[in-house]
């Protein structure tokens, strides 16, 4: 539900209801925070003080509350499922799950629950696109064996769970307030404070999307649109037997090794086919060379490649093989900040132009849309990984190999020299010269100002 609709003052009153109805009620609490949980707590604080409830105890410096009737208590926790080991829930409330680095505590307690004939309860906003929070939501949609759509409200339920999801449909005008309205239930919000709220100066468009909307949407740093990247999507396939361009992408150990055929047609016309994706391990096991290879190999049968653009630092045997087996030619494209600026400003400019295509794969998709653009101290700008942790559920939030190996052969294939056949084998690409002292100088004060 998005915010402000009460979501954490409504279940405060159920925890005390709870405790109140139910013999040595156990309720544990718990947020992305330990601080953002004690939000519930005092809510639920301000409901026995105000009201004046008789028999509940407000233990604020143990962040408890408690019902001497039923023995009962509710307790807040941090959010670390190594903390939430020694908890019996009959009810377990967790607070923005979105907000959690993962899904863990949320699985810990879930595990508790057949112990008391417990239940659990999460109560959110959307997150980002790809997350583990994301990924299953839609798991539960699709395996609900009862889905009721009625306008903005979502009620997806199978024999042990149930979600209820208040939201903008997707495709749906975030700009109409009278819709956003319909997505907002609680009944003080109104649509002239809607208006306002996004009139208000310091009020984004992904924020307002996000938690005024309910949609699932990336930060502003994000490097291509959901918009940009469908509207590039075909059903036109490379046609089998045309020569190819191939990105290669390589990692062993925690990122992926990527694959992403490319025909140029004619120069307004560049289609991306379906990337293949190898995941490693991750296990501290490198991945197979033998899978890679065989990747390619299924590729070069389907369509023969005439060049691999990749960068060979971590993989100079593997272009070897490439040459020698496959008969490509080998270019060797660093992905140091030169050569990366380059590929994200041919790949942005193609995508902007509408020359630029793609099968709609949800590898390269995936990795696509999790990229960022990071921008460099001189003002040009980069593919990156969203986050740098590769903890759980981050390592598939972080991927963008698709991506940079589909940047790679593309920037490449737009500066290739017209006869292949005359490239010597296993090209390194030298750098642009450096600039001159006049040149820095210049963009020095481009960037900083004169003043400085």
């Amino acid at each position: 539900m998005p915010e402000g609709n009460g979501k954490t003052t409504l279940i405060a009153a159920l925890a005390l209801y709870h405790i109140q109805h139910t013999p040595s009620a156990n309720v544990p609490v718990a947020a992305s925070s330990r601080d953002q949980a004690e939000i519930l707590y005092r809510q639920a604080e301000g409901f026995v003080e105000r009201s004046e409830l008789a028999g509940f105890r407000c233990l604020g410096g143990y962040r408890r509350i408690r019902f001497d009737g039923t023995h009962s208590r509710i307790q807040i926790f941090a959010a670390d499922d190594r903390t939430g080991d020694g908890v019996l829930p009959t009810l377990a409330l967790i607070d923005e799950l979105h907000r959690h680095r993962d899904l863990r505590l949320y699985r810990t307690w879930r595990g508790k629950l057949e112990k008391r004939g417990g239940q659990i309860a999460a109560i959110s906003t959307r997150g980002e696109p790809g997350s583990e929070f994301e990924v299953t939501l839609e798991r539960i949609r699709q395996e609900a064996t009862e889905l009721r759509v009625d306008g903005t409200f979502t009620r997806a339920s199978s024999s042990r769970l149930v979600l209820h999801e208040w939201a903008v449909p997707e495709g749906g005008d975030v700009e109409d307030f009278r819709l956003v309205k319909r997505a907002n239930p609680l009944r003080s919000i109104k649509m002239p404070a809607l208006r306002e709220k996004r009139a208000t100066p310091t009020m984004t468009l992904s924020h307002w999307r996000r938690f005024v909307c309910n949609l699932p949407t990336r930060n502003d740093a994000a490097a291509i649109t959901e918009a940009e990247w469908y509207a590039a999507k075909t059903a036109e396939r490379i046609p089998a037997g045309v020569p190819i361009w191939l990105g290669l992408d390589v990692a062993w150990k925690w990122d992926t090794t990527a694959a992403v055929p490319l025909w140029v047609r004619d120069p307004h016309y560049r289609l991306f086919g379906p990337a293949t994706v190898l995941v490693p391990p991750r296990d501290g096991t490198s991945l197979d060379p033998d899978s890679v290879e065989k990747a390619i190999r299924d590729i070069h049968a389907l369509n023969p490649i005439h060049t691999v653009v990749m960068d060979t630092s971590r993989a100079e045997q593997l272009g070897r093989w490439i040459e020698t087996d496959i008969g490509a030619v080998v270019i060797d494209r660093p992905q140091t900040n030169t050569f990366a600026v380059q590929d994200y400003d041919r790949f942005m400019e193609a995508l902007r132009g509408g020359w630029l295509k793609h099968a709609g794969d949800a590898g390269l998709t995936q990795h696509a849309l999790n990229a960022i653009a990071r921008v460099l101290p001189f003002g040009d700008a980069r593919f990156d990984r969203p986050t740098q942790s590769r903890l759980g559920p981050e390592q598939e939030r972080r991927v963008v190999d698709a991506l940079t190996a589909a940047a790679m052969v593309h920037a490449q294939a737009m500066v290739a020299p017209p006869a292949l056949a005359s490239i010597p084998r296993f090209i390194p690409i030298d750098p642009p010269p450096p600039p001159t002292p006049a040149e820095e100088q210049a963009e020095l004060e481009r960037y900083f100002g004169d003043d400085e």
